[in-house]
């Protein structure tokens, strides 16, 4: 169906990778500050230091990248990518050896 093919390229997902030193306390506590407000801003966690927030949309992706902008640490390593719903629906998962089923697309409520 043509409409979920558009879809399946304009729903983006962004991944934020994160390398942040956590050697001070001043260190640790940037590092949870950090954490914590991406998590509030419905980012969640795929991997240790990797976090993904599903958008609907490219614009709806600038918005929460804006957001990780303005709460970027002072130190660290950070990294954002977005990605189509296609590209992270081919992504291979596994638990070992065991291939492992993909995330699930959260259900979007649309109201018109």
């Amino acid at each position: 169906m043509l409409s979920e093919r558009f879809n399946a390229y304009r729903i983006m997902w962004v991944l934020v990778f994160f390398d942040l030193p956590t050697e001070t306390k001043k260190e640790r506590k940037a590092y949870a500050i950090f954490r914590k407000k991406i998590m509030a801003d419905g980012f969640q966690m795929f991997q240790f230091s990797i976090y993904l927030r599903h958008c609907a949309s490219m614009e709806n992706a600038e918005v929460h990248i804006k957001r990780v902008q303005k709460i970027l640490p002072e130190h660290g390593h950070i990294g954002i990518m977005t990605i189509t719903d296609k590209q992270f629906g081919m992504m291979q998962i596994f638990d070992g050896k065991k291939p492992t089923a993909p995330i699930s697309t959260p259900q979007q409520l649309e109201i018109f």
